[in-house]
């Protein structure tokens, strides 16, 4: 009985392990994109600082290419509509994560306290 536990909780601990690496994932992700999101808010306020007599440049691989400002404003906006869109996404998808981590501790503590009975049962004949 103890080693179909064993197994029962080794397969557990497997799941539980595979859950936290996904959680370290999500959160290096969600915190590049909250760095990606400040970038961008300070970038939209630059912009909103500026007039049509202001010339704004693109950079598109080595080369700076002229913008209308109104186009890289609206670009900014949607990049912005982006990764909030993103980060509410990676919220969630964390949120489902933890729900599913402490299902599975709940599992593990039980798993143990069944093996350390089992064990104390085939133990406590042994004296």
């Amino acid at each position: 009985m103890g080693d179909v536990i064993q197994v029962k909780m080794k397969a557990e601990l497997e799941k539980y392990t595979r859950i936290h690496k996904d959680v370290s994932k999500s959160m290096s992700a969600r915190q590049k994109l909250e760095t990606q999101l400040t970038e961008n808010n300070i970038v939209k306020e630059e912009l909103a600082l500026l007039n049509s007599s202001n010339t704004v440049y693109k950079l598109i691989g080595p080369v700076l290419v002229k913008q209308d400002l109104d186009e890289a404003k609206a670009t900014v906006s949607k990049r912005l509509e982006y990764i909030n869109g993103e980060i509410q996404r990676y919220e969630t998808l964390l949120k489902d994560l933890e729900k599913r981590s402490e299902e599975h501790r709940e599992v593990l503590t039980s798993l143990q306290q069944e093996l350390e009975k089992a064990q104390g049962l085939s133990g406590g004949g042994k004296f």
